[in-house]
């Protein structure tokens, strides 16, 4: 037994040796006029944040050995093998020195003993740091099926992943639930919303440690409250209520589509637990709603529609789905009344026979981030979707052509501090829908994106689910998902 224990340490120490062995760098190869194949892709000038957790990525390439090397100064990391995993702490100590400068990258392959360093490529880091936490739902790629949708966390900094709420705690073989819909106030994760439906169903308000099952379907109001907008600084959450349905494709690139029937939009206090109509007009599809960030002004988007006998009528909003394209309006808002004023239209892309959906509002209250496709109100499922920027000085709109791709960007976010943005594209494969984090510049210019980094680099390729809706966090929501769930049961 002696004997078998000093083996065993022997093997354990020759492990560790050479795990702890220096790769070294060839002295000799030729140098490439081509950038090396990443996945994820990471080359040619992304903009990080310093505080991101470390980009792991996988050489494509064909070759016997690869090497990388991240380099600042005198500073490096280097690492052999086709998976670049680096080491979290330093990373994080070279993304720090870097901050406001560029890390190098250079990967070296060898093929039959001879090597050849591919073109360098730089990694900016900016100075600006990101928020901490993102939140997102995560649900299969299927139109009929939700048994498995869950309300994830991630941090930013690592790779910590935890599940906020599933919605098979309160789901049975007969009766199922649908969970959607997430969102803070103010990016705090103790002022937490969301929406369940089917079995057990209502909107789950959590706020500084108290939380309840709300019901906001009223009399008056077409369903209860569908995509929210959290008043700033009030306990007040703007609404829409959605006749919802969908109608799939039989000869379009698109497969499916989501669409509206009617829609309203509604102010929810929650102090008083009362439901005041906003914009209540059976021929307009108001949706959508964003605060603008001092609170003094509602953003929404709002298709008009006249139904032929002046009733809803599902099979002719189906048939006419093309018709039906949005604008961006406003209204203002006074906070201590509590009223709103009259609508006004900031941007109308219908004349141009595009639809506007998603408006968000930059911390700054100077940008305004939509989605534009060609129709309908649902652009995660239009692959011609593609994100803008309208300068709400001067009304002027420009597509993001820094962040758009051939395929579907849609559901986006801005960070607390204005300067990053995350955003839900399907560019990898046309099917997944994966977040990607930009940086963006006081003046509005964006930088190559960049995929959410993963503790493996294959990860997204082995993950068949679509990340939905993320949002930016300043910390995690402490609630566990069974807390949640006895909530949703009273």
């Amino acid at each position: 037994m002696k004997h078998l224990i000093i083996i065993y340490l022997q093997i354990a120490l020759l492990v560790t040796a050479i795990s702890c062995q220096h790769t070294n760098l060839p002295t000799e190869y030729l140098d490439s006029s081509l950038l090396p194949h990443t996945m994820p892709d990471y080359t040619d000038g992304i903009t990080i944040p310093q505080n991101i957790a470390p980009l792991t990525f996988e050489v494509t390439d064909e070759a016997d050995i690869i090497i990388t090397r991240f380099s600042y100064g005198e500073d490096e990391l280097i690492y052999e093998g086709v998976e670049i995993t680096p080491d979290i702490d330093k990373w994080h100590r070279l993304t720090e020195l870097a901050a406001g400068d560029s890390i190098l990258v250079e990967i070296y392959a060898a093929k039959e003993q001879n090597w050849t360093r591919f073109k360098p490529f730089y990694i900016h880091v900016s100075k600006d740091r990101i928020d901490p936490w993102i939140s997102f739902r995560l649900i299969p790629p299927s139109y009929v099926s939700y048994e498995e949708i869950t309300i994830n966390q991630r941090c930013l900094e690592n790779y910590d992943e935890r599940v906020i709420y599933d919605n098979r705690l309160c789901s049975s073989t007969s009766q199922g639930q649908c969970v959607n819909c997430h969102h803070y106030q103010q990016y705090n994760p103790k002022r937490f919303q969301m929406h369940a439906r089917q079995n057990h169903g209502g909107t789950f308000i959590s706020i500084d440690g108290k939380s309840r099952k709300v019901n906001l379907k009223r009399d008056s109001t077409l369903s209860a409250g569908v995509y929210p907008a959290w008043h700033p600084t009030q306990n007040l959450i703007a609404y829409s209520t959605n006749k919802t349905l969908q109608s799939f494709h039989t000869r379009d690139i698109n497969k499916i589509e989501v669409l509206d029937a009617a829609s309203d939009l509604i102010l929810y206090d929650i102090e008083k637990d009362e439901v005041k109509h906003i914009e209540h007009d059976s021929h307009e599809f108001e949706t959508f709603p964003c605060w603008a960030p001092d609170g003094k002004t509602l953003y929404y988007c709002s298709a008009h529609y006249e139904y032929t006998a002046d009733t809803v009528d599902i099979a002719e909003i189906i048939t006419h789905a093309r018709d039906i394209k949005y604008a961006i309006w406003r209204k203002s808002f006074d906070p201590q009344s509590k009223t709103f004023g009259p609508r006004e239209l900031v941007y109308d892309p219908t004349v141009n026979g595009q639809s506007a959906t998603l408006p968000r509002i930059s911390p700054d209250g100077r940008w305004l981030m939509f989605t534009q496709g060609e129709w309908g109100c649902f652009h995660i499922w239009h692959r011609d979707a593609d994100l803008w920027l309208l300068n709400l000085q001067t009304l002027q709109a420009r597509p993001l052509s820094e962040l758009n791709s051939s395929n579907v960007e849609s559901y986006h976010a801005w960070s607390s501090n204005g300067r990053w943005i995350i955003f839900s594209s399907r560019r990898d494969d046309g099917v997944y829908t994966r977040p990607f984090i930009a940086h963006i510049d006081a003046q509005g210019h964006a930088a190559k994106p960049f995929e959410l980094p993963t503790a493996r680099p294959d990860y997204h390729q082995q993950l068949m689910k679509s990340y939905n809706i993320p949002e930016f966090m300043l910390g995690s929501v402490e609630l566990t998902p069974q807390q949640i769930a006895d909530i949703l049961k009273q």
